[in-house]
């Protein structure tokens, strides 16, 4: 099928509340454009300077998510223009997007990634260090930030019920502190999981090979 006919088909999938992140990482921009104009306007990359160089040929109405894990020294590079960082980590990170979206006058939403996967691969927080953070001092320094929910990346599994364990604890944990932080973006599943991700509790969904087809690292 053609990637206008993959989207339509992931979107037939969604319930209406759960954004779809099309994940557009290494795909060209002919690619991506083939997305655009069947109606797709978030896109995710997980290397700034490609997600950069992108924005730049680009509609200027498109969505660009960070979905990656982010390197500090990248975050000046995105400031002017990113609309959401998926994979906030820890304080330093949040500094400099901070510090860098204060030169572009802006405040740009974040979530913080739980590490919900046993993979040692998975980055992310621990629940007890994402709660010290939302209640730190240091972060009501920090007005160019605003950190809109939460983002998980399961284990790369077919077991359905391993699955289900990781999506519902970072679930529960968002439930538990949603009124008290505002929460509003739970980011959890990608192409081979989104729909088990869906079951239980996302609103936020990343897909790209689903769409886009087999993906060159």
């Amino acid at each position: 099928m053609s990637i206008a006919q993959n989207l339509k088909e992931i979107q037939s999938q969604l319930p209406e509340e759960v954004s779809l992140v099309a994940v557009s990482k290494t795909k060209p921009v002919s690619e991506i454009m083939e997305a655009y104009e069947a109606g797709q306007r978030i896109f995710g990359e997980n290397k700034i300077q490609e997600m950069t160089e992108k924005w730049e040929q680009m509609p200027q109405d498109v969505k660009w998510h960070m979905i990656g894990h982010v390197q500090t020294n990248k975050v000046k590079y995105m400031a002017q223009f990113v609309n959401l960082v998926h994979a906030v980590d820890r304080l330093k990170l949040l500094k400099e997007i901070n510090k860098q979206a204060k030169k572009h006058n802006r405040v740009i939403d974040c979530l913080l990634q739980i590490k919900i996967a046993e993979e040692d691969s998975k980055f992310g927080m621990t629940e007890d260090d994402a709660l010290q953070l939302l209640n730190s001092e240091a972060l009501t320094m920090l007005p160019h930030v605003k950190i809109k929910g939460l983002m998980g990346m399961a284990t790369f599994t077919e077991d359905e019920k391993q699955l289900n364990e990781e999506f519902s604890r970072l679930k529960h944990f968002y439930d538990t502190h949603q009124k008290a932080y505002g929460f509003s973006i739970l980011s959890m599943g990608m192409s081979g999981d989104f729909s088990v991700a869906i079951a239980n509790g996302s609103n936020m969904v990343r897909v790209g090979s689903a769409i886009f087809g087999a993906r060159n690292y």
